[in-house]
């Protein structure tokens, strides 16, 4: 009898701590080239944002937005916050604007080759990215997140081991 209460214990806190606190995630895509590799591995930290809110830069997974939903995509998704709740966004010329003053980007793979906005990042939602902006399927084309539906920030890359490590900016 001890050991099922044991066992059960044992269970409930790993699954309570997963559910939440932290949680593994790996990467199904290209989208966050060069940041993140195909199969990289990743805790995804879900306290911090019970507590504060998201920032620019920070690398969230989020549930798929209702658009989302509607085009089947059941899996979570992972993308770098650009646009905080009120800003004004455009992307012209091969850069990002915020507020019209340029954003610094030296993690993207290579400048977006796209025209979008300008837009206002709605109150409550956010405007995300890839970081492979070309070949990110992100919100430049189904657009803002809902805080509501932000599940944490990717705090650390566990494999491969050679590239372990906190991620930095988010």
């Amino acid at each position: 009898m001890e050991t099922i209460k044991t066992i059960s214990f044992t269970l409930l806190l790993v699954l309570g701590f997963r559910f939440f606190v932290a949680e593994p995630r790996y990467i199904p895509s290209e989208s966050m080239l060069p940041t993140l590799q195909i199969n990289d591995r990743l805790i995804i930290d879900k306290l911090s944002y019970k507590l504060i809110k998201p920032e620019r830069g920070a690398v969230v997974v989020f549930e798929p937005t209702a658009l989302l939903k509607q085009q089947n995509f059941k899996d979570a998704m992972i993308k770098r916050v650009i646009g905080l709740p009120g800003d004004r966004v455009e992307i012209k010329g091969g850069r990002v604007y915020i507020n019209e003053q340029p954003l610094r980007e030296n993690y993207i793979a290579e400048k977006p080759e796209y025209h979008y906005g300008p837009v206002e990042v709605p109150s409550g939602e956010y405007l995300v990215l890839g970081d492979n902006r070309n070949h990110s399927y992100d919100s430049h084309d189904w657009g803002f997140v809902p805080r509501h539906q932000i599940i944490g920030r990717a705090a650390i890359r566990f494999w491969p081991l050679h590239r372990f490590g906190q991620l930095f900016g988010s």
